[in-house]
């Protein structure tokens, strides 16, 4: 039976949420030789059956549209790969290695090329391997696209694909926890600041006790803008469905099959050496019930299989083996994620509305958070561009790479 009550009523750092986000933060503080304070982690279902950072489809990329995006999933991919290092040579800690097959951007109009040309300067500045492709191009190399609407192509097969970020959340997690970072079974109902509203003086949890804390990390998925709302502060953050599909097929491919993002938003990769996965979401994508895990059952018969089968004939007979729900913790503003301190509360910190991108960003994230706990600023990577201010502004991060 999982811990409820926290041993202390005081805590240096409580982190609202223990998936990917909050046990980022918790190993990246644990692991700094500037830390020393006690960390509590508040998770709802420690099971994490429903959490983004389950239902995942667990990929990497480089290939986003600014400076900044591009750094934070290097980082991911350079973290990943070495985490044995990183946890300090532990024997028991696993090596692990992208799987390399990249993401395949289509683009069949003149406006999205240049699009891609543009984050292709991006990304060839900060050192990835894109590599922008003409039809003839795609044709040659991956004959089995259908490629006659298609005016250019992005991909790039360099720490770029598929990865195993539920092994990598299960070692921030444990490792965490034997550094002497506690998690309980709990929910916070209840935010109190102190009489100036500068800071959170304590949170409230369902079982009745009132915890102390020096800083707060709201690290809660798609729940965020509820936390948030316990302190005062409103952010654009809501659950989306996000749809998927295994299968497999009956003329299998030649070749590891890239993500591809078709230019209808519909995206497919390869998953094992025998299936397929393929996602989606729906056309009007409204904010769900936290809860709300339903399949659309009419989308993959009507929208998502002609789709594939039109642009991979050799997907026209295929079977589909299992499929799930999962949901994007969604920054409506501009869906990019919600990093820092707030402007107003200082010691209420943000780690929200990855909307999409959080498995991959989370190294990057966890070390960005420790640092502004432990040091104040940022060492590492600059994150202010993705901090609250832009929130309270409404002026959106424009990041153009958004699947």
């Amino acid at each position: 039976m999982p811990q409820q009550s926290p041993q202390s009523t005081s805590y240096d750092v409580v982190i609202i949420g223990g998936a990917i986000m909050g046990s980022s933060a918790a190993w990246f503080l644990s692991d700094s030789a500037d830390f020393s304070g006690r960390i509590l982690v508040i998770e709802r279902d420690p099971t994490y059956q429903t959490a983004g950072t389950a239902l995942t489809n667990s990929c990497i990329r480089q290939q986003f549209s600014t400076h900044l995006n591009v750094q934070i999933s290097q980082f991911g991919a350079e973290f990943f790969q070495n985490l044995p290092r990183y946890m300090g040579n532990d024997a028991r800690v696993p090596q692990m290695r992208i799987q390399n097959y990249g993401y395949m951007y289509l683009a069949n109009t003149p406006e999205f090329a240049e699009v891609l040309r543009a984050s292709h300067r991006v990304q060839q500045a900060e050192g990835a391997a894109t590599r922008l492709l003409t039809a003839a191009d795609i044709a040659a190399e991956y004959p089995f696209y259908a490629t006659d609407d298609l005016t250019l192509g992005s991909i790039n097969t360099v720490d770029e694909g598929y990865f195993d970020g539920n092994t990598m959340f299960d070692w921030l997690r444990r490792s965490a926890r034997e550094r002497g970072v506690e998690y309980i079974e709990n929910e916070v109902l209840g935010i109190n600041k102190s009489p100036d509203g500068r800071r959170v003086v304590s949170v409230k949890l369902a079982t009745g006790e009132e915890i102390s804390c020096g800083v707060v990390i709201n690290a809660s998925g798609t729940r965020g803008a509820q936390v948030a709302a316990m302190a005062g502060i409103s952010i654009p953050i809501e659950p989306r469905k996000r749809y998927t599909w295994v299968f497999t097929a009956e003329r299998p491919l030649p070749r590891d099959l890239p993500l591809t993002i078709d230019p209808s938003g519909v995206h497919v990769r390869q998953d094992t050496k025998t299936s397929y996965m393929a996602g989606a979401h729906s056309h009007i994508d409204p904010a769900v019930d936290f809860d709300d895990f339903s399949m659309d059952l009419s989308m993959w018969q009507d929208h998502v299989w002609p789709i594939l089968a039109t642009r991979i004939p050799a997907f026209e007979s295929i079977k589909v083996m299992r499929e799930w729900a999962g949901h994007y913790d969604m920054n409506t503003l501009d869906a990019n994620a919600i990093i820092g301190p707030h402007d107003e509360v200082e010691n209420f910190l943000f780690m929200n509305g990855f909307s999409g991108h959080g498995l991959q960003q989370s190294p990057a994230m966890g070390r960005a958070i420790a640092e502004w706990i432990t040091l104040g600023t940022y060492r590492s990577l600059d994150m202010r561009p993705l901090g609250y201010a832009r929130i309270a502004r409404n002026e959106p991060f424009e990041e153009l790479a958004i699947i």
